[in-house]
């Protein structure tokens, strides 16, 4: 994950976003060089380097792409009333860039799959410099070609401004630590992100008497992905319904169910990222292999958002035909409204 700037420096990440904003890649070189210690002047692409477990990364790959694919949006067209017609049509986002943390090439297949998929027709990708390596040769094996070796806040800025090197993309998505989720909720005032996919959370929901290792196993993953992490039990006793709502409560990134009477609520939890049902249903198994993705909300964003899809990088248009005829059946309502409104200009319109 990226470090948290914020607290190594007296500088704030809002300062790091205006500064990358203003002065493109000499600010991206500058931050680059104090948080990770590179040496240019300019940002770099990434070399692919490294020896890939290829199977396992094309494997990971062809799931995703097979449960992406079947979420592809329907293209609407209906006659909502005589003369009037409208359609919905969804089309792919132009480009996109994707922040992939340290090394985690699983969150790069999560994320540039879908975009494959999609019709992205360009695919950037940010991941710190110590890991950039492994990152691109895995971006290579998926055929994009685009990435840069630069970390942190100043990479989600140069995606959003763009840089002399980097040009601007019209969504970002991807996880990240502390200093990119800031940043990406920081630069949403003017381009779209996916989500705030933060520091890695988790509620294991047990019934007693389950095997306790199973509780820890799913509780280490988590804890593995770094300090801020966070983790929590949810015991099932006697009242079932006080479970459900310790988890609602949490609105945690995975929800991992233990139990009979803990699998039940599989179908009542509203607030989480991904619910896991059942012992052999780990959650790091959909972390790379079930093709599920695992970019997902955190922070409590569960309570209203829900993680990665194939419709994130992709958005709708509606297209709207009116006859003459449905045009004089709709009059009435266009003028009463623009009256009520005091909207004259939208009056006129109803009369051709």
């Amino acid at each position: 994950m990226s470090r948290p700037i914020a607290s190594e420096t007296p500088f704030s990440i809002e300062e790091i976003v205006a500064d990358v904003r203003a002065n493109g890649d000499r600010a991206v070189a500058e931050w680059s060089s104090r948080f990770d210690h590179t040496t240019s002047s300019r940002p770099q692409r990434a070399t692919p380097y490294g020896d890939l477990p290829t199977a396992a990364v094309l494997a990971a790959a062809d799931a995703v792409r097979v449960w992406h694919e079947a979420q592809r949006p329907v293209h609407l067209i209906k006659e909502v009333s005589e003369g009037v017609t409208l359609e919905r049509r969804w089309t792919a986002l132009r480009s996109v860039g994707i922040y992939v943390p340290r090394g985690l090439i699983s969150s790069l297949v999560m994320c540039a799959v879908p975009a494959q998929v999609a019709g992205v027709e360009r695919i950037v990708v940010c991941t710190p410099p110590s890991g950039a390596p492994a990152v691109a040769a895995a971006a290579a094996l998926l055929g994009v070609s685009e990435v840069w070796a630069v970390g942190g806040a100043q990479a989600i800025a140069a995606l959003a401004y763009g840089t002399e090197s980097i040009s601007a993309v019209d969504k970002i998505v991807g996880p990240g630590g502390g200093a990119v989720n800031t940043a990406k909720l920081l630069v949403s005032r003017d381009v779209a992100i996916d989500l705030p996919a933060g520091p890695s959370e988790i509620v294991v929901v047990a019934d007693e008497g389950i095997d306790e290792r199973l509780i820890e196993q799913e509780i280490a993953a988590q804890m593995e992905h770094g300090p801020d992490s966070r983790g929590y039990v949810v015991r099932v006793g006697d009242d079932l319904e006080a479970a459900l709502e310790a988890v609602e409560g949490y609105a945690a990134e995975h929800v991992a169910l233990l139990g009979e009477r803990a699998e039940s609520l599989a179908n009542r939890i509203r607030n989480a990222g991904a619910i896991f049902v059942g012992p052999y249903s780990p959650v790091p198994a959909g972390d790379y292999a079930t093709g599920g993705n695992h970019v997902l909300p955190t922070g409590g964003w569960a309570t209203s958002t829900g993680g990665l899809g194939l419709e994130s990088f992709m958005k709708s248009v509606t297209v709207q035909r009116i006859t003459k005829e449905g045009l004089e059946r709709l009059a009435p309502t266009i003028e009463a409204l623009a009256d009520v409104e005091g909207m004259s200009a939208h009056r006129a319109t109803a009369r051709r």
